[in-house]
């Protein structure tokens, strides 16, 4: 295939036994050797940590590094597979956003900068600036990995995120005078919908929708994960707040 945005280096399958301590995993490779992997994903992982599943790791010859593995990703039916490291989607957005491949978003940039300090006393980072004319506004732009799922419908968060809640805060005492864009990275292809995910953080849920009445413009895009890389399916999906009673 050529549309992948990402190819992943050669992955080793195997089957999950358990996830502890949060950054561990335990793996039974197809060679029926039991490894520990590095778990790249500090949340909860609703929904993803379940005994025998497949999964694929990664292995690096790095010989500074304590595990030689990392957990890649999980497959949660038979033609879907979830991306559980979280130290991805940047790197795929960086890719993405170089190759312009997201409509509603080329329109306002032609340069690309990461990290890039802001909010109050400049103590937080916005993910992406974009930027276009001197006269054009900043474009602010937030990443969420995205992987917890009911039915169809994808949502964020998957636990409170105090974190979360602040850079909408910081993102909407932006607007107007800036844009802001808050990008969820759904990291599996078997979703249509998305919604803030009431149940795990209400707050955060009341937030996004003030967030988007004041203009944050707000993409979920899913992307397809297999083994091999990851594909954008080029899609932004709908939007749902009926679960939020503010």
């Amino acid at each position: 295939m050529t549309d992948f945005i990402y190819r992943y280096p050669q992955l080793l399958p195997g089957i999950l036994i358990r996830r502890y301590k949060r950054f561990f995993a335990e793996i039974e490779l197809s060679n029926q050797e039991v490894i520990t992997a590095h778990c790249p994903n500090t949340g909860s992982m609703t929904g993803l940590c379940q005994p025998g599943s497949l999964v694929q790791v990664s292995m690096s010859d790095n010989p500074q590094r304590k595990l030689a593995y990392t957990w890649e990703m999980v497959q949660v039916k038979p033609d879907t597979w979830v991306g559980v490291n979280t130290g991805l989607p940047n790197r795929v957005m960086k890719i993405a956003l170089r190759e312009r491949i997201f409509p509603e978003l080329n329109p306002y940039y032609e340069h690309i900068r990461s990290e890039v300090p802001y909010g109050v006393n400049n103590k937080s980072r916005v993910d992406f600036l974009l930027s276009k004319g001197e006269k054009d506004p900043l474009v602010y732009l937030e990443v969420k990995n995205t992987t917890l799922a009911e039915g169809n419908l994808a949502l964020f968060p998957d636990t409170i995120t105090t974190r979360g809640q602040k850079h909408l805060q910081e993102l909407m005492s932006l607007l107007p005078t800036a844009k802001a864009v808050m990008f969820y990275f759904v990291n599996r292809n078997d979703c249509s919908e998305f919604a803030p995910a009431v149940q795990c953080d209400r707050t955060y849920a009341q937030l996004l929708q003030q967030a988007q009445q004041r203009g944050l413009m707000i993409l979920p895009c899913p992307f397809e994960i297999t083994p091999e890389g990851i594909r954008y399916l080029g899609k932004v999906l709908k939007v749902r707040y009926d679960q939020i009673l503010c």
